[in-house]
């Protein structure tokens, strides 16, 4: 796998860093799949504790045909947060062209029971040897 490049939002003083990297054992070319892993960082940067409670993805193909992923937490979890506290996890998305694009938001509660999004930035998917396509 290539290096990984990192992309950031803050929302609320929450920051989440998506870092993308082309999965090649993973993808068939030859049949039109392709897999990209990434690794998201949730980090609480405020005063107030908070939890994850579900995610929505935005994920766009080379061809503009988009797709949303809507559902509870991540990876079967809904992280709490305390102030200073980080969470770490790994994913994957299937697309079925070389290049795409995802992004989209959490919806996160705080301790006091107020909703809000925060914005999981946008990131590129492109297979690195296609001289740096950037969507």
């Amino acid at each position: 796998m290539a290096n990984w490049t990192s992309y950031l939002a803050t929302t609320r003083e929450i920051a989440v860093s998506v870092e993308p990297v082309y999965d090649e054992a993973h993808s068939s070319p030859g049949s039109s799949q392709y897999f990209w892993a990434y690794r998201v960082t949730i980090e609480n940067q405020g005063r107030e504790t908070v939890q994850l409670l579900s995610r929505h993805w935005m994920i766009t193909n080379g061809r503009g045909e988009f797709t949303e992923v809507k559902g509870p937490g991540v990876v079967g979890e809904q992280p709490v947060l305390k102030p200073g506290q980080s969470y770490v996890y790994t994913s994957g998305c299937p697309l079925n062209t070389p290049s795409g694009m995802m992004g989209g938001a959490y919806q996160m509660e705080t301790a006091s029971g107020e909703q809000f999004d925060i914005e999981i930035p946008t990131f590129s998917l492109d297979i690195p040897e296609r001289g740096g396509l950037v969507n």
